[in-house]
């Protein structure tokens, strides 16, 4: 194989290798925060304000759901700020 073959070669890799694969809706930073703020609203509104007698054997299990929840929730939106933040940085550099 000859030189000019292997750069030619070799830039076409590092095209291949620049591209980046097609982003789908799991990919957002904001996905999993939403998704884990729709949970506790659902869990504190179960755990404190339905007055079903039905949901009073749950009670418990939802307000440990919803004590577990806020915490993931505030760590998982820092994160997603910090990300959306870098990429308009890191987009702003370009």
């Amino acid at each position: 194989m000859s030189d000019a073959d292997r750069e030619g070669r070799d830039e076409i890799e590092e095209e291949f290798e620049e591209e980046e694969a097609p982003r789908n809706p799991f990919d957002n930073p904001l996905f999993l925060p939403i998704l884990l703020l729709g949970l506790t609203l659902w869990f504190g509104y179960d755990a404190w304000l339905n007055n079903d007698p039905e949901m009073l054997e749950h009670l418990t299990f939802n307000r440990v759901g919803f004590a577990i929840l806020v915490p993931l929730l505030a760590y998982f939106s820092y994160r997603a700020r910090q990300e959306i933040a870098a990429g308009r940085e890191q987009g702003s550099a370009e």
